[in-house]
């Protein structure tokens, strides 16, 4: 192991965990002002930043977007060649800059006032042109880099994204968004998976489903199994009502048991009382059912009680579900 290395590194992290200590006194009233802009825009969240800042920026209005604030990232050179027209009167400016002498931001407030546009400003310099200018300065001040030559914006950038962070939690809190509300806006993701796919989106149906009469007999349903795969079968009566079901399981016990599969009716054999679920729950719902009860699968009813579908723990699987969120 280079000792070398990894003194660095616990330089490098000291000073950034003291960036983020420093903030902490940064809440200020000027902080709760800026929650309040953010919380009462009526349009969107326009977040400024050039070099390493435009990375935070981004970040941060990735951030705000994903947890109910609309909000997108505009480069301020490209601001100034045609991009200004992205931004209306209706939105807040989110600007940042260590320096807060940024040519480019500093090219904007002009325009950015006569649109009328609110500017909530995070830099380390308090006496700087943008921290002037804004309607609501944020200090993110920091004793040092962690960049050995004072160069390279490291415990700077760290400051200004944690800041975006304690804004975006903050507003998040104060708009009561909620777990259901952060899948909507991740639906391809794990838990928008789980908040949002429902049974009906994944069950099979129609011929898919393994079904048989109660009356059929237990080498008739082996014969209805083996084409359906699914290691079961639905067991229905005269009136297309559910009245069992029959498993590999139930096959085990009927031939421990010295039962003739070809004479025997599945009735007798069947096991009775079966899990089922509605169409409309989630399918993480059934996922946990499943693992409960330490079954496969799970027939579907609709509000007749009439079997309509079927769900296995490889259609959940395969779905992108599994146990945890």
């Amino acid at each position: 192991m280079n000792k070398k290395f990894c003194a660095s590194a616990k330089r490098v992290i000291q000073v950034e965990v003291q960036a983020i200590q420093g903030l902490l006194e940064q809440i200020t009233e000027s902080f709760s002002k800026a929650c309040e802009l953010l919380l009462s825009c009526q349009g969107r969240i326009v977040v400024l930043g050039m070099g390493k800042s435009g990375h935070i920026a981004a970040k941060i209005a990735a951030t705000l977007a994903s947890t109910g604030t609309p909000a997108f990232y505009v480069h301020p050179a490209d601001a100034s060649h045609g991009d200004l027209g992205m931004i209306t009167p209706q939105d807040r400016v989110l600007a940042i800059s260590h320096s807060g002498e940024t040519l480019e931001i500093l090219t904007l407030l002009p325009l950015l006032k006569d649109l009328g546009v609110q500017l909530i400003a995070l830099s380390g310099q308090e006496k700087s042109t943008l921290a002037r200018e804004a309607n609501v300065f944020i200090h993110t001040k920091i004793t040092e880099e962690a960049c050995p030559l004072g160069l390279a914006p490291t415990a700077s950038t760290t400051a200004a994204l944690v800041m975006g962070d304690a804004l975006a939690v903050a507003v998040l809190e104060a708009r009561g968004f909620t777990k259901e509300d952060f899948a909507r806006s991740h639906p391809s993701g794990s838990l928008g998976r789980r908040l949002l796919l429902r049974v009906r989106e994944i069950m099979r149906t129609g011929d898919q489903i393994p079904v048989i009469h109660e009356q059929a007999t237990v080498a008739e349903a082996l014969l209805e199994m083996s084409a359906k795969r699914l290691g079961l079968t639905a067991v229905i009566n005269n009136q297309q009502d559910l009245v069992g079901i029959y498993t590999d399981g139930d096959l085990r016990r009927t031939l421990s048991q010295n039962h003739v599969l070809q004479t025997t009716v599945l009735r007798e054999v069947m096991t009775e009382g079966c899990k089922t679920i509605t169409p409309e729950i989630l399918a993480a719902e059934a996922l946990d059912i499943m693992e409960s009860f330490q079954i496969t699968a799970l027939l579907v009813l609709d509000e007749r009680e009439k079997l309509i579908g079927i769900v296995n723990i490889h259609d959940l699987m395969q779905a992108g579900l599994s146990s945890q969120p």
